[in-house]
C-alpha cells in the first residue's frame, strides 16, 4: 500500500443562488410574491417601484393584491371603571335591593362584556360601521329598550355573552351558574327566565339549545295557521323522520295528505337553523388572476394580467453613486447584482406562467367553447412535454395561480384531471363526468331520484364506463346528497 494520485471525472447538479431564487419565486402565489418583493424593497436600496414614490424609498403599498379580507372584529372598547359600593353616595330607598345594582355593575365591568362602552372611546365611527353590528350588540340594543329590573337585565346580558356565533346556548344553565358571584345568590330558575327573555328577541331562534328548539322558536313566532301547527309537530316530535325523508310514515303519523305535508315541509325549509350567523364577520377572499383568457380571431389567447405584475426597477440614484465610486462600495455592488437577479427571475416567472397557461388553453379549447362537459383529461406530463419543461416545473406553475376566463376564474390546476375509459376507446375527464352527474341530478324526478347505480347506467348508455362507487365519490365531491335525502313529496 502506498499513496497515489487519482483523477476522477464526475457530474453533479449545483443550484446557484440565482437558480434557487428562480425556483422559489415560481412556486409562490401572488400574495406570497408581493410579500417577498416587499421584503426585498426593505432590504435592498437598489430596488424601487416604477409606480411613484420618492426615489430610493420603497413604497409601502403593494401593486398586486390577492388578499384575504378578514372580517372586521367586533366593535368594543375598554369599559369604564366600576364604582365601589363604599364610594357611592347615599340614595333614597330604591325599588330594587342594593345587590341587584351591584350585579349590574359587576356585569358591566366583567371581562368580556360588550354591553358597556366608555363615552370617551376614540374608536372611529367609520371603523365601527365597517365592522358592522355584532350579534351581542344587536341583542343588547333590544335589551336596553326592554322594561327589566337591574338584576334581570344583568342576567340577560350575562346569558347573551354565553351565546356562540350561531346564536346557540351551547352550555347548560347548571354549567353557567358557577360563573356568577356566589354573593348574589342566583338560582337556576332566574337563568331560565333570562333565557326566555333572550328567546323572545330578534332574530327568532336566538338562545336555542339545539337545532330542534331553534326551529320550534321560529315557528312559534309565525302567525297561527294549520300549516304552522303541522310544521311545529314535525319539528318537535318527528324531526328524525323528516331528516330521513320518510314521508310515507310522516303522513301516517300526522294523518295528513301530500299537499299538507308539502306545505309544512316548505315552511320548515324556509327557517334559518343558524340565526346568529348573519351577524358574524365576513371572511371574503379576493383573487387577482395571474393571466386573462380572451377569444381573438376565433382563437383563445392568454395574456398576463398587468395588475398582478409588480413594476420594479433599479434605483438610479444609488446606481450613479456606485458608478462614481467603483471599488469602494462593495456592499452596493452586491446589492445591485441581487436586484438584477430578482428583476430577471420575476420576469422569468411570469413568462413561464404565460407559456404554461397558453398550453393549457390550447389543450382545453373545447372547455372554453362548450363548458365543463367538454373538458378533456389532461396531465402535467403532457404540458411538460409540449413546452420541453420538467413536470415539477409545471406543478409549481399551476399551484395557486389563477386564470380569468369568460366562464369564471379558475386555478390552473383545475384543468388537470384523471380520465375514465369510454366504449369507443377514448377517455373522458373526471371533470366532465362530474358535470354530467350534476346535469342528471338537476333533471331528475324529485319523487323518484336517481340512484348511483342508475346514474352509472345512464352514463354507460353514453359510452362512459363508470363504476357505481366512482359515481358515489364524484357525487360526494359535488356535495350532492344520496338518493334517500334527495327524495321529495
Amino acid at each position: 500500500m502506498k499513496p497515489t494520485l487519482q483523477l476522477k471525472l464526475s457530474q453533479h447538479l449545483t443550484l446557484t443562488p440565482q437558480l434557487q431564487q428562480s425556483i422559489r419565486l415560481l412556486q409562490l402565489s401572488t400574495l406570497e410574491l408581493n410579500q417577498e418583493i416587499e421584503q426585498a424593497l426593505r432590504d435592498n436600496p437598489m430596488l424601487e417601484r416604477e409606480d411613484g414614490g420618492d426615489e430610493g424609498e420603497p413604497q409601502a403599498e403593494v401593486s398586486t393584491e390577492a388578499v384575504t379580507r378578514e372580517g372586521a372584529s367586533e366593535a368594543g372598547s375598554d369599559s369604564a371603571g366600576a364604582t365601589e359600593a363604599g364610594d357611592a353616595p347615599a340614595e333614597p330607598a330604591r325599588e330594587e335591593p342594593r345587590d341587584n345594582e351591584e350585579l349590574g355593575e359587576w356585569m358591566n365591568t366583567s371581562p368580556g362584556s360588550g354591553s358597556q362602552r366608555d363615552d370617551d372611546d376614540d374608536t372611529d365611527f367609520q371603523e365601527l360601521q365597517a365592522a358592522g353590528t355584532s350579534l351581542r350588540d344587536h341583542l343588547d340594543g333590544q335589551i336596553a329598550l326592554t322594561p327589566l329590573s337591574d338584576r334581570d337585565r344583568a342576567l340577560v346580558r350575562f346569558m347573551i355573552e354565553a351565546l356562540d356565533d350561531d346564536g346557540y346556548l351551547s352550555q347548560s344553565l347548571e354549567e353557567l351558574l358557577p360563573l356568577l358571584p356566589e354573593e348574589f345568590e342566583i338560582e337556576v330558575e332566574e337563568l331560565q327566565i333570562a333565557l326566555c327573555h333572550i328567546q323572545n328577541l330578534e332574530p327568532p331562534g336566538i338562545g336555542a339549545r339545539s337545532p330542534q328548539e331553534c326551529l320550534a322558536l321560529q315557528l312559534r313566532a309565525l302567525p297561527p295557521c294549520p300549516t304552522r301547527e303541522m310544521a311545529l309537530a314535525i319539528v318537535t316530535d318527528h324531526l328524525e323522520l323528516l331528516a330521513n325523508r320518510d314521508f310515507n310514515r310522516l303522513k301516517r303519523v300526522l294523518h295528513c295528505q301530500d299537499d299538507d305535508l308539502r306545505s309544512a315541509h316548505e315552511m320548515i325549509l324556509g327557517l334559518n337553523p343558524r340565526p346568529g350567523a348573519r351577524f358574524a364577520p365576513n371572511d371574503t377572499r379576493y383573487v387577482v388572476p395571474d393571466v386573462v383568457v380572451r377569444k381573438l380571431r376565433n382563437r383563445w389567447t392568454v395574456s398576463l394580467n398587468p395588475d398582478a405584475m409588480p413594476k420594479l426597477r433599479i434605483n438610479q440614484m444609488y446606481a450613479r453613486i456606485l458608478q462614481q465610486n467603483r471599488g469602494s462600495a462593495a456592499s452596493l455592488a452586491g446589492q445591485l447584482q441581487e436586484a438584477k437577479w430578482l428583476l430577471k427571475n420575476v420576469q422569468q416567472r411570469f413568462d413561464t406562467i404565460l407559456r404554461v397557461s397558453q398550453a393549457i388553453v390550447d389543450q382545453q379549447r373545447q372547455f372554453f367553447d362548450h363548458g365543463e362537459v367538454a373538458m378533456r383529461p389532461l396531465t402535467l406530463r403532457e404540458i411538460a412535454e409540449t413546452l420541453d419543461l420538467h413536470e415539477s416545473t409545471i406543478s409549481r406553475v399551476t399551484n395557486q395561480k389563477y386564470m380569468a376566463t369568460p366562464r369564471g376564474i379558475f386555478e390552473l390546476k383545475y384543468f388537470f384531471g384523471s380520465h375514465v375509459a369510454t366504449d369507443s376507446g377514448g377517455a373522458a375527464s373526471s371533470t366532465a363526468i362530474r358535470a354530467l352527474i350534476r346535469q342528471l341530478v338537476d333533471a331528475e324526478d324529485r319523487k323518484k331520484p336517481l340512484s348511483d347505480a342508475k346514474i352509472a347506467e345512464l352514463l354507460g348508455q353514453q359510452g362512459i364506463v363508470v363504476a357505481r362507487r366512482t359515481i358515489a365519490k364524484y357525487r360526494e365531491s359535488l356535495s350532492i346528497p344520496p338518493v334517500s335525502l334527495r327524495k321529495t313529496i
